[in-house]
C-alpha cells in the first residue's frame, strides 16, 4: 500500500480515534486530520515492525484499519499529554 492510501485511511482513522477517546481535544478538525494521518502512518509502521507483514494487507482489509485506528489513538493520547502540559 502506498503513502497516499495511508493518508486517506489516516483521515478516517483520526475521526474514529477521536470518537473512541472521550475528552476535549485542544484543536479542531485540521488537528484531527493531522493526528489521523500521523496515526495511520504509525499504525502501518508498527504493523510492519511488530507483526512482520509488508504494508499490512491492503486498503480494504480489517487489519489495515485496526492498525491505523490504534496508531491514531496512540498519537491522540500523546498529543493530549503534550498539549495539556503546555497549557499549565
Amino acid at each position: 500500500m502506498g503513502i497516499i492510501a495511508w493518508i486517506l485511511i489516516g483521515l478516517i482513522a483520526g475521526a474514529i480515534a477521536k470518537a473512541l477517546t472521550p475528552g476535549k481535544d485542544p484543536g479542531g478538525c485540521l488537528v484531527t486530520m493531522l493526528i489521523g494521518i500521523v496515526g495511520g502512518l504509525l499504525g502501518g509502521w508498527l504493523g510492519k515492525l511488530i507483526f512482520g507483514v509488508h504494508s499490512i494487507n491492503g486498503f480494504f482489509h480489517l487489519s489495515t484499519w485496526i492498525a491505523a485506528i490504534i496508531g491514531s489513538v496512540i498519537v491522540l493520547f500523546v498529543y493530549r499529554l503534550l498539549s495539556g502540559q503546555r497549557s499549565r
